[in-house]
């Protein structure tokens, strides 16, 4: 992949950038802590930037006029949208099972404090009903996923076309290839977190000796790539959840382990629910925040579509 001008130059290595520093995140966070909700905010912000940068990058290409480009950026960004849209719909999800799990936290804090049956079969229904959210939620993104994101093939090109074909439109062809292949390998990430994951391991070549990943753009996405799916199975491997897959998000999962460690225990009761508490805290604010940064992102697709189209139309 040949950059036709610095701007493209540019443009390529912030992506390679932004793929390299989420790769170490998730070196070095390890199974089962990468999917973090932190991590996944960093995924929507590199996005953001990205097509940020490529709306940027378009007014300084000289594009031709009402030519074939607008329309595959136009595809790209509905792409981009339908799948971010539906991921925003599984995060949103989270917001009932925080309220079961906040209601949880108070009758076990209220068993604790006063043990007594009454309260006792409070806290096991308030427990079952957090229970039976979380397996809710699971089983409506599982469908969300399989309905809504599947169609849509977000999914890693490890075999680029002719680098002939990347040239064309004054590098832009090339641009809108990359930003797609790092889009599949951002959103990919998204889906397994906060919506649904049924991970496999990657068979594919390795990154590091691969000739289709010769450039440092296509290394860095590669190898992220790579990372997130050896990491993702190894966390679902050691939860025991390979087989019915489910939300991967780092936080969701310690929320409900604590919630039933909690329910579980007679002794030692006062620290678990203050765990139970703590993680309920963390999921909320984390989720509301993602949810904030995907409206944002919405917000942005909005406004670069309508720029290039004005450009277009020279308003």
């Amino acid at each position: 992949m040949k950059p036709c001008s610095s701007s493209v130059s540019s443009f390529y290595a912030n992506m390679a950038g932004g793929m390299e520093e989420l790769e170490q995140a998730v070196a070095a966070a390890g199974p089962g802590g990468f999917m973090s909700v932190q991590f996944l905010q960093r995924v929507v912000g590199l996005l953001r930037g990205l097509h940020a940068q490529l709306t940027q990058l378009v007014q300084k290409l000289h594009l031709p006029v009402g030519d074939r480009w607008l329309d595959e950026y136009m595809d790209e960004t509905a792409r981009l949208w339908d799948a971010c849209h539906a991921v925003r719909q599984g995060v949103a999800g989270m917001e009932a099972y925080c309220a079961a799990g906040a209601n949880a936290v108070s009758a076990l804090d209220e068993w604790r404090r006063n043990p007594n049956p009454y309260s006792t079969r409070q806290a096991m229904r308030a427990v079952s009903v957090s229970r039976r959210q979380a397996v809710a939620l699971e089983e409506e993104n599982r469908v969300l996923a399989e309905t809504r994101i599947e169609p849509l093939s977000l999914r890693f090109d490890e075999r680029p076309p002719a680098e002939w074909r990347l040239h064309g439109f004054n590098g832009f062809r090339g641009v809108l290839y990359a930003l797609r292949n790092a889009s599949a390998v951002l959103l990919t990430a998204l889906v397994w977190g906060a919506v649904s994951c049924r991970p496999q391991r990657v068979h594919g070549p390795d990154p590091e000796s691969s000739p289709f990943f010769a450039s440092p753009l296509t290394l860095s996405m590669a190898r992220l790539h790579h990372r997130i799916a050896s990491e993702a199975a190894d966390a679902a491997a050691a939860a025991a959840a390979e087989a019915r897959g489910g939300i991967m998000m780092y936080e969701f999962r310690r929320a409900r382990a604590a919630t039933e460690e909690a329910a579980a225990e007679a002794e030692g009761v006062k620290e678990r629910v203050e765990e139970v508490k703590r993680w309920i805290g963390v999921l909320r604010a984390g989720t509301e925040n993602l949810v904030g940064q995907l409206d944002d992102l919405f917000d942005e697709i909005v406004e670069g579509r309508k720029k290039l189209s004005d450009l277009c139309s020279h308003r």
